[in-house]
């Protein structure tokens, strides 16, 4: 792709994101989801192998979709109510359909059949846009309307994601799908909390979108885009798939990593909230999710292909690690010990 284009799909992309977490009105809203969708489509589909085309078009279907229904609540709100104020959505059946439009755009159960295939679809460094940056607008606009939306509703998407999330990733072989069930099961627990603290949302998004970052640009460097690929990738970079081995216990919320930070105070507040039988159910799936986490984690750095000899070895390089993976990666892992200092921005 030509340099300059691919500068401008990006800015745009930025631009619209910014426009609509800026905005407090509904039709601004969903001009910056517009061009956030325009924005991504030529960089999913810039390969233009039969599988990134097939990946734009299903993208950008849903997405449509969806901002039509952003739409079509917002009208229905204001002519009910005379209000096109983002955080005034006070009519019932239009913060129904925003909820289902939000979670069409973010991927949540039972919306969530269309991510794992657009992923598949994409390079790996889109793959990342898709499951960070572009998950950012969807996420703040729920955040302004949460007081509108109904908890029971956002509760069952919420378990429905994370239990979707974990037992379809569980026998997964492709590492852009794997990282697809991923976001799906991490969506659920971002929504979980939504209603009730609304800040430890964003939280978890951020937390979440560094993580995420951090795996994305280590199997790109690596060039890893199956499990059997991963197999032989530690005699390339030893280093990188150690780093990969704990980036990934973080994804899975292992206590001395970072990832266990959100999930820990998601289950405090729960329980505040006399909602101790829903953190108990989301606990336990999410031990599915950790399955497969562990069986990344395993092919990247603890297991040696069955037959050796059938492998070509990759070449050991000394290039130096990305500074940008180094960063993420020390991030990923060692933010455990300030979560006080989190829990108070929050």
């Amino acid at each position: 792709m030509n340099p300059q284009a691919k500068l401008i799909f990006i800015i745009s992309l930025f631009l619209g994101t910014t426009i609509t977490i800026s905005s407090n009105h509904w039709v601004m809203a969903w001009t910056g989801l517009e061009i956030n969708t325009l924005a991504i489509l030529p960089l999913i589909s810039k390969s233009h192998h039969p599988r990134a085309v097939e990946a734009a078009t299903k993208y950008f279907l849903v997405q449509a979709t969806a901002s039509t229904l952003v739409l079509f609540s917002s009208m229905t709100n204001a002519w009910y109510t005379g209000q096109w104020d983002i955080t005034q959505l006070t009519h019932s059946t239009s913060s129904l359909i925003l909820t289902a439009a939000i979670s069409m755009k973010l991927g949540l159960a039972p919306f969530h059949f269309w991510f794992p295939e657009v992923l598949q679809g994409s390079p790996l460094t889109t793959g990342l846009l898709l499951s960070t940056v572009m998950k950012f607008p969807p996420i703040t606009l729920l955040f302004m309307t949460s007081q509108s939306l109904n908890p029971s509703l956002l509760t069952i998407l919420a378990i429905l994601s994370v239990a979707m999330g974990g037992w379809m990733g569980l026998n997964q072989t492709q590492t852009r799908k794997i990282m697809a069930f991923s976001s799906i099961a991490h969506l659920g627990w971002m929504t979980i909390i939504l209603i009730y603290y609304p800040k430890l949302t964003l939280l978890n998004f951020y937390l979440y979108a560094m993580m995420t970052a951090a795996v994305f640009l280590t199997l790109n460097s690596m060039k890893v885009l199956k499990l059997s690929t991963l197999m032989t990738a530690w005699t390339k970079a030893p280093s990188l798939s150690t780093i990969l081995l704990l980036t990934l216990l973080s994804l899975a919320g292992l206590p001395p990593l970072t990832g266990f930070l959100p999930k820990w105070l998601i289950i405090q507040e729960l329980t505040k909230q006399d909602m101790a039988p829903a953190a108990m159910i989301i606990s336990l799936l999410s031990l599915l999710g950790l399955f497969f986490y562990l069986r990344l984690a395993y092919c990247a750095t603890i297991t040696l292909p069955p037959h050796t000899t059938n492998h070509m070895k990759q070449w050991h390089t000394n290039k130096p690690i990305n500074p940008s993976i180094a960063v993420l990666t020390t991030l990923s892992i060692m933010l455990l010990p300030i979560s006080p200092m989190l829990a108070t921005l929050v």
